[in-house]
């Protein structure tokens, strides 16, 4: 490794951190305290607020030594105090403690009487200037505010488990805890969103985060921009069965395992038919059209003879040289040794309780260049008082340079962004700083198109790109010319934030790297995500989010356990929509810093990075392992947990059991009074046969149900559970209906309305997002060369006469900025 990373070594970087100076009071408990984490990795105080004995995620999940990885992992960098809440002295304490916060995060169920005791809207008014967050699997208030979740039930209920398996087959629950991951990141996002509209405005807020909403919207929208490989198709068009979607993103038999190709462009596959060696029977050119490859079993077999006598490490360099995007599929085990984990030192050792040293991934980003992660241990349980904080002299006087915001104008209003990026994660950064105000301008040009634009019906504008482009301008400019880029130049000086995505290298190939933008302004903030990381031997990679899961050992976990050939993970955009909330959760930090510093900065953003921090908790417990520490004695599962058949014709439940009172609650709905002994005092071998017993009981009850009345039984009755949805029915899910998830938008070019997802989050203050259509090409080229550049119609004319500016399906036209001066 280069200079190993520890808690200690940080210290003296913390006041870098861009939410240094922040107190936030944590009284999450379980997997959601990543919210928190994620708050403290970007230097926020963050204080655990629990109940004497301590809450009870210390004790949740996989134990070592009696120590929780899950514990660990979403708590690391924090501190953490005991209160009574019926206590007049603790009480008294905890409102001192709101006074000096800026965030309070909590998940009391509710309706529960420590909701009751917490009382969050007493709160909200005593403190109008707190930002609250409120967490709960389906929200504050409503019919479904009493459910609950578990991950396969956020999978079934977010239409994910309906694009997950093989046709033909079950559906498949994708693996690890990934709902709840992202719905981590979505929480962060709305809880800076709503502490920049505090700082604009004054006015704290309470938002009603629900898990499955967070989930819905960054693991895999049903209705958001989707993949490149789908051209345009939206996943509500899906076949009901699960989608044959791997020619899209093949998966080959090597000599040492195997590989994964991304074929999409023009120009990856003329790279892949001379790496072929030109073969005949592959030359008509209709094979440059996308779908007419992934309809050709002629391709398919041809690459298929060609990898299979080369290992991995051979056909990703030769896929480099061919231009031919190419990944080893990864064991987990050896995605974290790999050469580029190891070179960008992931991983930083963090200690626990018994003395052992646990590995965690160290942050979702870099700022400035270094790495935003573990600050620290997660707490012990904490007894003195009073607790260490920051400051009560807040750094946060305002946004600087903001004036008094308008009556009812959005957090991000007067922030500019340039957007360079592509396809899903370039749309989702921009679209979501987008719709909170920011004047969002899509920089494009022909030579070189967004592959988001592209339609398998060749129409103009597709739902998929409205998705991810709605409230955008869009600026058609060649940046490979002079002019172009000095014309870029100039608007960086009146920028706030430029986004993009590409392949390492490729700004500063083009002299508009962070050294030439910044000296032209220092307040400006770059945020960049790419496939591998900025440094490293895979950082200059073509990476796709298939290539990225191939390589990060997580396709090899999302197949059927009986099929080692089954992967199950070419219809998923994971982790594409994360990232692109972790790039905005970037941006938006640095804002928060230039108001007390005055100066930009950068963000960096690795996909591969993000996955593996979603997989914490599975890699430390795999590293404790190797290293010879046993995990601690317990039971396998056995109770039900899964997806079972339901009444109809592929129709499906998520049944998911536990412990004890979800196993008694269960056996009353199947009215099976002889199963609901505690199954952790049998044996195993009387805990097996119990088991099969209630599984076959499961499914013969499941059996005479539609999977919505199914659900609506065992949720009534405290059992986690969800019916299989798929994504055309969500906008008629009861829950999502309740919440306003959705909202119809229409384009001129496209017929009828079509769903989109509308607020990240239910919140007293923030309005809902603008409904502007995606522009088209070039739509918005002129009018901003002459209000931002304050160029002439004559000169505007000249430049898009010369193509250095494009104006969509006016291009090349003279009489373009005179066409548009006439008419302003």
């Amino acid at each position: 490794m280069p200079e190993e990373t520890t808690a200690e070594n940080r210290a003296g970087e913390d006041r870098n951190l861009p939410l240094d100076g922040m107190l936030v009071i944590d009284m999450v408990s379980g997997t959601l305290a990543a919210i928190g984490r994620r708050l403290a990795d970007l230097g926020a105080d963050v204080l655990r607020v629990e109940p004497p004995g301590g809450a009870a995620d210390r004790r949740d999940g996989p134990l070592f030594d009696g120590v929780s990885l899950s514990f660990i992992a979403a708590n690391a960098g924090k501190s953490a105090v005991t209160l009574d809440p019926a206590d007049a002295v603790d009480r008294e304490r905890f409102e001192a403690l709101l006074d000096r916060a800026d965030i309070l995060i909590e998940n009391t169920r509710p309706g529960s009487a420590e909701a009751a005791a917490l009382d969050v809207a007493g709160i909200h008014r005593r403190k109008p200037a707190l930002v609250i967050l409120s967490a709960s699997d389906f929200g504050q208030e409503g019919e479904y505010s009493r459910w609950q979740a578990t991950a396969p039930v956020i999978h079934a209920l977010s239409g994910e488990l309906a694009r997950s398996g093989k046709p033909g087959r079950a559906p498949l629950l994708p693996p690890s805890e990934l709902p709840y991951e992202c719905a981590a990141s979505q929480a962060v996002f709305a809880i800076l969103v709503a502490f920049l509209n505090r700082l604009k405005t004054g006015w704290g807020d309470h938002l009603d985060f629900a898990l499955l909403d967070g989930a819905s919207q960054a693991l895999d929208p049903g209705f958001g921009v989707a993949g490149s490989a789908t051209a345009g198709a939206s996943a509500s068009a899906q076949p009901r069965g699960r989608p044959d979607a791997g020619h899209q993103y093949p998966i080959l038999p090597c000599a040492d395992g195997y590989v994964r190709l991304c074929i999409l462009s023009v120009r990856q596959w003329r790279g892949m038919f001379e790496w072929l060696g030109r073969p005949a029977e592959l030359s008509d050119p209709a094979l440059d059209d996308m779908r007419t490859r992934f309809a050709s079993p002629q391709v398919t077999a041809a690459i298929a003879r060609l990898v299979i006598d080369k290992s991995r490490a051979e056909l990703e360099e030769a896929g480099q040289r061919h231009g031919v995007p190419v990944a080893g599929v990864l064991e987990l085990a050896e995605a974290i040794e790999s050469d580029q984990v190891r070179a960008r030192n992931l991983f930083v050792p963090v200690p626990a309780d018994s003395g052992m040293t646990v590995p965690l991934p160290d942050g979702l980003m870099e700022i400035d260049g270094r790495r935003v992660g573990v600050r620290g241990p997660a707490p012990a349980l904490g007894t003195g008082w009073p607790p260490a904080l920051p400051s009560a002299d807040r750094p946060w006087n305002g946004l600087q340079d903001a004036g008094t915001p308008e009556p009812g104008e959005r957090p991000l209003a007067r922030i500019r962004v340039l957007d360079l990026g592509v396809i899903v994660v370039g749309a989702e950064a921009g679209r979501l700083l987008a719709d909170q105000g920011a004047e969002v301008i899509k920089v494009e040009n022909s030579a070189f198109p967004d592959g988001m634009r592209e339609s398998i019906r060749k129409v103009k504008m597709t739902p998929s790109f409205m998705a991810g482009h709605r409230n955008k301008k869009s600026l058609g400019i060649d940046l490979r010319h002079p002019e172009g880029r000095a014309l870029l130049l100039k608007m960086v000086e009146k920028t706030d934030i430029v986004l993009s995505n590409f392949k390492p290298g490729t700004l500063e190939s083009l002299g508009l790297g962070h050294d030439v933008l910044s000296a032209v302004n220092p307040r400006l903030i770059m945020v960049d995500s790419s496939a591998f990381g900025s440094t490293g031997p895979w950082s200059r990679r073509m990476g796709y989010g298939p290539l990225v899961r191939a390589a990060a050992g997580l396709t090899t976990q999302w197949r059927y356990p009986d099929d080692p050939q089954s992967f199950s993970d070419a219809v998923t955009v994971y982790p594409d929509h994360v990232v692109g909330r972790v790039c905005a959760i970037g941006a938006l930090a640095l804002l928060i810093r230039r108001l007390r510093s005055g100066r930009g900065g950068t963000v960096g953003v690795a996909q591969s990075e993000v996955m593996l921090n979603h997989m914490a908790v599975k890699i430390a417990a795999a590293s404790l392992a190797r290293s010879g520490h046993a995990p601690d004695a317990a039971p396998e599962r056995d109770a039900p947990w899964g997806v079972f058949p339901c009444a109809g014709e592929d129709e499906w439940c998520v049944v998911t059991v536990r412990g004890d009172g979800d196993w008694q609650a269960l056996c009353r709905v199947l009215r099976r009074p002889d199963l609901a002994g505690d199954p952790a005092l049998a044996t195993a071998a009387q805990r097996d046969a119990r088991r099969d017993r209630v599984d076959q009981a499961l499914v013969a009850w499941l059996r005479q149900r539609s999977p919505q009345d199914a659900m609506g039984e065992l949720q009534t009755a405290g059992v986690p559970a969800g019916a299989m949805l798929r994504v055309a029915e969500l906008p008629d899910f009861g829950h999502f209906k309740d919440r306003g998830f959705f909202h119809r938008m229409t384009h001129s070019l496209i017929a009828g309305a079509f769903h989109v997802e509308n607020a990240p989050v239910r919140s007293k203050r923030l309005p809902d997002p603008k409904k502007k259509p995606a522009p088209l090409f070039g739509e918005d080229t002129v009018e901003i060369a002459q209000d931002l550049l304050g160029l002439s119609p004559r000169q505007i004319d000249d430049l898009v006469e010369k193509g250095i500016l494009e104006t969509g399906d006016t291009r090349h036209a003279k009489g373009a900025g005179a066409a548009l001066a006439g008419s302003a």
